[in-house]
């Protein structure tokens, strides 16, 4: 799929590569007042993308004035799920394809609260990057 990018996302992953030296494949600015943003790191950067204790995660933090969360790029829709929901343990995932393309994660019973997050935030970011990644159309937990 292609992935189309605002130029403000153009211009956050320019300072992200820069900063970290780390490949970002996506960048996705959700909220208005708490402003969060997302990167899509190329497979096998996420510790260059972290840094030393997060150093550079914070430092594209201060510059951007926003939360900054990390997610691993994949070839497969259903690891890619996997990485969207991390920290939350996911143990499987099956991707359903009928008149729209489900993927359905199961998720460690104490992790559900983490996969969902507060008012829904995180699962519906990884809902919104599945779909830009991969021709899927929802995330149902199970």
């Amino acid at each position: 799929m292609t992935v189309t990018l605002t130029d403000t996302a153009r211009q956050y992953i320019a300072l992200f590569e820069d900063e970290t030296g780390a490949t970002a494949r996506d960048c996705v600015v959700l909220g208005d007042d708490d402003k969060r943003v997302i990167f899509v790191v190329k497979p096998g950067e996420m510790g260059q993308a972290i840094g030393p204790g997060g150093k550079h995660v914070r430092s594209v933090e201060e510059q951007l004035g926003a939360d900054v969360e990390l997610v691993e790029d994949a070839d497969e829709p259903d690891r890619f799920v996997v990485n969207a929901l991390a920290p939350a343990e996911v143990r499987h995932v099956t991707i359903s394809e009928n008149d729209d393309t489900v993927a359905y994660a199961e998720v460690a019973q104490q992790d559900t609260g983490v996969a969902i997050g507060t008012d829904g935030r995180n699962i519906e970011a990884a809902k919104l990057l599945v779909s830009r990644h991969f021709d899927v159309d929802d995330i149902q937990l199970t």
